[in-house]
């Protein structure tokens, strides 16, 4: 009985027929990165499909990341069960196609956004980058520009963007000083500013802030091989995500740009470097601004030469975007249903995607294959296509379904990445920053204000200081005046002292007293 992998050959064992069904179906690993096409209609074998690729890539000594959104693809950590209810289907199945059934576990790394089902992923919003995060919030073209003047106003004030707060303090200073950075980089509106942060503030509501922080992902740690040079098969919890399909794009989007931009060129490899699973894919393209499915396209076009496998998963071939699924040369249909015209037109663009077999009705054989079966094409040498088969797809090695939660803990508890990423750091960024310049300039303005204050008391005193050392020498040479004189002088002298005190702050308060007893004594 055959392998899954052929080391000789390079190639992995995809599925094989029998009387009904063409010749057994096998992926060449080096045509592996030019992407491919899981498609059909639910509950036709499509999770059970992409749990049998990541086993044989993994077998292959590729890493796999796979999105796990109904959380089924847990069982890859769990070896098959030869004693359970699909014990006898999986073998019957597995002598017809000529396959050796051999139960076994895969080594996984569980990720979560949100830290509960897996090891926390963080990324922070100077890694993310102003165009992903503005397709993130749905942000208009004014209100863009001012995100990317945030951006560079925070490169070139060393003011560093990793987390949430950073971004929020950050946009708040440029608000506050609009005036003059629209001068510089055009303008600034207060009102762009306000609807940037209203919808940060919903991000956060959702959730949104447990994705950006640190320690941020490395990539390196999501390719890698265990011990025995299996590909590492990392799962990300996504039945949460789901619940924000904006959030799962961008972040889906950011892990393939970064490895877009962090990975070397390496040509045409014998094997993909790393492999993607996306599944819901419809979710990446539905209502996303035009930049982000420009993003797509440009990613998936180029990421080949990186050897990065990137593989759909979606219901119908048509959720896919022209430019993208041109890429995918690798295609495995599922059933399609066809209850209405516009079903029937579906099915007939999806057969016509397919290279043509003379034995059969491709669009027939889409819409009539039972669950666990499949219509595929696969490239061959020179990266042909293959022509359309009728495949049964092998059955996995691995549990099928969820595991439960003290065997997700056990899993995550034995990874070397709980150690990294099980406590997020907060180190000193842009909030911490301007926090400090805002409360130095506060403590500076209070000084010099109370400074002020002192000087002018100062002045007070010293006027009321010279006013008292203020006298009328008298005169020796001229006669002495008698006691009436002396008297009048006297009360002459009270009197203008009495008049230099009331012109003084103390002697205004004295006649306020004087006056508001008088007052209250009528």
């Amino acid at each position: 009985m055959a392998g899954v992998v052929d080391d000789g050959a390079n190639t992995i064992f995809l599925g094989g027929g029998g009387p009904a069904y063409g010749s057994p179906q096998s992926l060449l690993l080096k045509y592996a990165n030019r992407h491919g096409l899981i498609a059909g209609a639910t509950g036709t074998g499509k999770t059970v499909t992409l749990q049998t690729l990541a086993e044989s890539l993994s077998l292959a000594g590729v890493p796999v990341f796979l999105a796990d959104v109904k959380g089924d693809l847990a069982g890859l950590s769990q070896s098959g069960d030869a004693g359970g209810l699909l014990h006898k289907p999986f073998s019957d199945r597995a002598a017809q196609i000529g396959l050796s059934l051999d139960y076994q576990a895969f080594p996984v790394t569980f990720w979560d956004v949100w830290g509960q089902k897996g090891h926390p992923v963080r990324t922070t919003p100077a890694e993310m980058g102003p165009l992903l995060l503005s397709g993130l919030l749905d942000l208009t073209d004014a209100q863009e520009g001012v995100m990317n003047i945030a951006f560079r106003v925070a490169d070139e004030e060393g003011l560093a963007l990793l987390d949430l707060k950073d971004l929020q303090a950050m946009l708040v200073w440029v608000g506050q000083n609009a005036a003059d950075l629209s001068l510089r980089y055009g303008n600034v509106g207060t009102a762009s500013v306000g609807a940037i942060q209203r919808a940060l503030l919903v991000l956060e509501n959702q959730g949104g802030d447990s994705l950006f922080g640190e320690p941020a992902l490395e990539l390196s740690d999501l390719i890698r091989q265990d011990a025995s040079g299996k590909g590492m098969i990392n799962i990300l919890a996504a039945d949460k995500l789901m619940h924000s399909p904006r959030l799962y794009a961008t972040f889906l989007l950011w892990l393939l740009s970064e490895l877009f931009e962090q990975l070397p060129e390496v040509g045409d490899p014998d094997r993909p470097r790393v492999a993607f699973f996306f599944d819901e894919a419809h979710l990446l393209f539905d209502g996303a601004p035009k930049a982000l499915v420009e993003k797509v396209e440009q990613v998936a076009r180029l990421i080949r030469s990186k050897g990065v496998s990137v593989w759909f998963i979606s219901q119908n071939p048509t959720d896919i975007p022209e430019g993208v699924l041109g890429q995918l040369g690798n295609r495995i249909q599922h059933a399609l249903r066809a209850f209405t015209a516009k079903d029937q037109k579906a099915l007939r663009m999806a057969a016509d995607n397919y290279r043509a077999n003379p034995d059969f009705d491709t669009a027939d054989a889409i819409q009539h294959v039972g669950t666990g079966e499949a219509v595929t094409s696969l490239l061959e040498a020179k990266g042909v296509p293959g022509m359309v088969q009728r495949t049964l797809i092998r059955p996995p090695f691995s549990r099928i379904g969820p595991v439960t939660d003290a065997g997700r803990a056990q899993v995550m508890d034995a990874s070397p990445m709980a150690l990294k990423y099980g406590r997020s750091v907060d180190r000193e960024s842009a909030h911490e920053l301007l926090s400090r310049r805002a409360e130095q300039a506060a403590k500076a303005t209070a000084e010099a204000e109370a400074k002020a204050k002192d000087d002018a008391l100062f002045d007070v005193t010293r006027d009321e200081y010279r006013n008292a050392r203020r006298y009328q020498p008298r005169d020796e040479a001229r006669p002495a005046r008698s006691r009436s004189s002396r008297s009048d002088t006297m009360v002459e002298a009270f009197g203008k002292s009495l008049a230099r005190q009331l012109g003084t702050k103390s002697g205004q308060a004295i006649v306020r007293g004087v006056l508001g007893s008088l007052f209250r004594g009528r």
